[in-house]
């Protein structure tokens, strides 16, 4: 074997072997968990479209979790991208929810005031 050829052959392999090397999505890991925490906080297992998301979040988090005990960290990484998805989805419903709860007793509080002011003989 020529100099040449193993040169070329330790360049290869030297190159396979750190394309080989999938670091850790450690930062992933905590954004997944802090929206997870964040959904608890709001109240998404009372919404059941939230609390749907919620567990599906929190399952592709044990997942992943399991995955990175493996070394197997693209796998991982790609449970975290949904999981996370599904954490802000979870929020978003929640927050819907609370907005649209929110818009409702306004609603229903000015309808109130306007009634009373009808009953007391305020013009329109």
């Amino acid at each position: 074997m020529n100099t040449r050829t193993i040169l070329t052959s330790t360049a290869v392999l030297a190159a396979l072997g750190c394309a080989g090397t999938y670091p850790p999505p450690t930062q992933q890991l905590a954004d997944v968990q802090s929206a997870n925490r964040s959904a608890v906080e709001l109240g998404a297992q009372s919404n059941p479209n939230a609390q749907l998301h919620l567990k599906l979040a929190q399952e592709q988090l044990g997942q992943a979790q399991a995955a990175v005990e493996k070394e197997d960290n693209e796998r991982a990484e790609g449970l975290l991208m949904r999981a996370k998805a599904d954490a802000e989805l979870a929020i978003a419903l929640t927050r819907e929810t609370s907005a649209s709860t929110e818009a409702d007793k306004a609603i229903d509080q000015s309808n109130a005031q306007r009634s009373t002011h009808l009953e007391q003989g305020a013009p329109r």
